[in-house]
């Protein structure tokens, strides 16, 4: 920063409306009173208009602001107008009109030009947060009005943040030319905080809970993370509709909030926040009854959908499930904008409530026009493709969010909104897709930990959304002390134009397998391609052709192992059936999933099988954190007039039964400690998930879990081979939260029922990060 003179803002210089009135009477004085013209009573015209002190503006712009030009008689009023108009323009910090003989001579001072704008004493809010919110801009005219403005916008920034003792002081320095720096000199404060939160006239509820129920909290220590203990009016505002929804829920539909006052403890360093709230009685829910004005449309049809019963604690927000059930039911007959009104008549003799579903008239409803908007690199056909609903269908609500929720699983977009609004005609209705894009380029990372193999981790690239056509491609390597994978995938999710995906896997696998002292080596690639039979349900049909190499057999490994040395081909068809009610496929909290899965090999190649596997999931969310999930999976392999080799049976553990490493359970050699596999398994999982305790804008959720399983029946029989069906279970608490470098999960578990010849795990934990 130069140094030059530095001034603040205010100072002596006059208001700008006082300003004008001065030289308003300035300009009457002379023209009344100094100078030989006015001696004759203002008489004369004006026979020129000289314009000094202009730089950057022409002459001929002032003339234009003003209200005489030459020809023009002198005239007081005209030219007290125009002496306005040009402070008007916000060009000008001074202005002087005067008569000089039969001309007007107007001298003006031009407003500088802004040449740079800077902050400084700002350390909670950067530059660019508080560039965005000033209306100032370099190279724009300077106002000590704007000024001032500016100012006020940034104390309100601080305010919203809690910081009631902000100071900002704007200072220019002058620079050549007429331009000027413009420096806001902030001086942050303290967080002004909330000390008391106490509420006036409650009594069916305690002070404690309906703190609970407000975002604004007392200050504490531990919430150092969080700003919910800081003031701020709009969060104060928001409190109110808490306590409103609140007791509307309980049935008191008489409840209001008479004031919410936030008040300064002496010292000025804190606030005391008041609530005023005046309960009335409880109510219960009295006559239920509906008013239709749509036609073939009976109480009968809506009576079923109403969650409002008489003899129930009244409860706003069953009035609305029941208007939304009602609205979903008629959307999806084609009543697009029916008006639905429940009327609320209280009875206080009574203490209940009349609730009357008002449904006015409204006509079918067709699709007009669907827009999309949001979408900057993701092409239009890429979002249109998963709509259930195209231009000139019969409007459903049903599947508009079923659409809703196809777009959001692409998992392109970190927001989607679909909604309509009306058409062209009262019969029509366009829909409007909202997005917001987020990155779909993928590094991943995993990280394991396990007593036997120590760490192992693996790096993948994938990219969901190829040049914006929904297109996946992968490439990955993993790798520990004992196996190293590679693979690549890339899936077109319409092949030719067709509600058809279609791909390829090329991969190549070498492990060691220090549970069952062999290296393996898998080399393949398979065809495959999905398609929906019916809205949620979808099956998958696949090709695998794949060389499959047992080598490096230990000495001392299980006979059941050395046998299997060598190279075998594999040629495998395969299907999978889905059916999948999620409400998402990242974050999955509500719905539920089945799967299906059945492969037969023998179709050329040396192996000869059939393998069922299933598995699902049933998600039960309580509210926006807490959760239960209910997870299983079974499988069953047999072979087809052979036994099943030790590369095709079923491996249990890690990832799949926490508790227990990798193949830790199952069928063993106890006389070389070889893991055999199996040819069948099932395992069952119960988590619930709840909330830390910590802010929510954290992101972090924990979670209780069990698993319980088994896997048992291997082809090879032997006094040295246990092979038993028992039940093996763990417990364990884990962790999730989301930093900068994607989403980390840590799980603990402790097995609880096991065999002496299973292997355990202590933990394993995995993060990501997104480009």
């Amino acid at each position: 920063m130069p140094a030059r003179p530095c001034s603040p803002i205010g100072g002596r210089l006059l208001p700008s409306s006082i300003k004008i009135l001065v030289q308003a009477v300035a300009v009457a004085v002379v023209l009344l009173l100094g100078g030989p013209a006015s001696a004759q009573s203002g008489s004369g015209r004006v026979s020129d208009i000289e314009v000094q002190g202009t730089q950057r503006i022409d002459p001929g712009t002032v003339r234009s602001y003003m209200l005489i030009q030459p020809g023009d008689l002198f005239d007081p009023e005209r030219l007290d107008r125009s002496l306005k108009a040009l402070f008007g323009t916000g060009l000008f910090a001074d202005v002087t009109i005067r008569r000089r003989g039969d001309a007007l001579l107007v001298t003006v001072v031009e407003n500088p030009i802004i040449n740079r704008i800077a902050f400084e004493g700002n350390q909670r809010i950067d530059d660019e947060e508080l560039t965005r919110e000033v209306e100032l801009r370099p190279r724009v005219v300077f106002t000590r009005t704007r000024v001032q403005q500016d100012v006020q916008r940034i104390v309100e920034i601080y305010r919203r943040s809690g910081r009631y003792g902000v100071a900002v002081e704007p200072k220019v320095i002058q620079q050549e030319q007429n331009r000027v720096d413009l420096v806001f000199e902030i001086d942050e404060g303290e967080q002004t905080p909330v000390q008391t939160i106490s509420f006036i006239g409650n009594k069916r509820f305690s002070d404690s809970t309906l703190r609970g129920v407000i975002q604004t909290k007392e200050y504490a220590f531990y919430r150092f993370l969080s700003s919910s203990d800081t003031y701020d009016p709009d969060r104060l505002s928001f409190d109110r509709e808490l306590l409103r929804r609140f007791y509307l829920e309980s049935g008191y539909a008489d409840f209001r909030v008479l004031s919410a006052v936030a008040e300064l403890t002496p010292n000025r360093e804190a606030f005391v926040v008041t609530f005023t709230v005046e309960e009335g009685q409880p109510y219960d829910f009295g006559k239920i009854s509906f008013d239709i004005g749509l036609p073939r449309i009976t109480d009968q049809d809506l009576a079923g959908l109403a969650v409002t019963e008489t003899g129930d604690r009244y409860d706003s927000t069953k009035v609305d499930d029941t208007v939304d059930a009602i609205s979903d039911k008629l959307g999806n007959q084609g009543y697009a904008f029916v008006d639905i009104r429940p009327r609320v008549d209280r009875h206080p003799e009574t203490q209940t409530v009349d609730i009357t579903y008002q449904i006015g008239e409204a006509s079918k409803v067709f699709v007009e026009r669907i827009d999309i908007v949001g979408n900057v690199r993701t092409l239009d056909r890429v979002i249109r493709r998963e709509m259930n609903l195209v231009e000139g269908d019969a409007f459903n609500v049903s599947n508009m969010r079923r659409s809703e929720r196809r777009i959001r699983n692409l998992g392109f977009f970190k927001s989607v909104k679909v909604s309509n609004s009306e058409g062209s005609a009262p019969d029509r209705t366009n829909i409007l897709v909202e997005v917001e894009e987020q990155p779909t380029g993928e590094i991943s990372f995993g990280i394991g930990y396990s007593s036997v193999d120590a760490v192992i981790g693996d790096v993948g690239i994938r990219e969901r959304n190829l040049l914006g056509r929904g297109q996946d491609l992968r490439f990955g390597v993993s790798g520990s002390a004992s196996s190293t994978e590679y693979d690549i995938s890339f899936t077109e999710p319409y092949f030719l134009g067709r509600d058809v995906s279609a791909g390829f896997d090329l991969f190549r696998v070498e492990r060691e397998y220090d549970e069952s002292s062999y290296s393996e080596v898998r080399t393949g690639g398979s065809l495959r391609a999905g398609y929906e039979l019916a809205p949620d349900l979808r099956q998958t049909v696949n090709y695998t052709l794949k060389n499959t190499e047992i080598k490096d057999v230990e000495a001392d490994a299980s006979r059941f192992v050395t046998e299997q040395e060598g190279e075998t081909l594999v040629s495998q068809f395969g299907q999978t059936l889905t059916y999948d009610k999620r409400d998402s496929r990242v974050d999955p909290r509500d719905g539920y999933i089945a799967q299906f899965t059945s492969e037969i090999a023998g179709a050329g190649g040396d192996e000869r099988f059939l393998r069922l596997k299933t598995k699902g999931a049933y998600y039960v969310p309580f509210d926006t954190v807490w959760g239960l999930a209910f997870l299983g999976q079974a499988g069953y392999i047999v072979g087809l007039s052979q036994d099943v080799s030790i590369a095709e049976r079923f491996f249990i553990g890690g990832n799949s039964f926490r508790g227990f490493e990798k193949a830790g359970i199952g069928p063993r050699d106890v006389d070389s400690d070889d893991a055999l596999g199996g040819n069948q398994y099932y395992v069952g999982s119960v988590e619930l998930t709840f909330p830390t305790g910590l802010p929510e804008d954290l992101g972090m959720r924990a979670y209780v879990f069990s698993d319980v399983g088994s896997l048992w029946n291997v082809d090879a029989t032997g006094p040295e081979v246990r092979d038993v069906n028992s039940i093996r279970a763990s417990l364990g608490i884990g962790v999730e939260f989301v930093t900068a470098f994607g989403r980390i999960r840590v799980d603990a578990a402790e097995p609880v029922l096991k065999e002496d010849f299973d292997k355990t795990e202590l933990f394993r934990f995995s993060f990501g990060t997104r480009f």
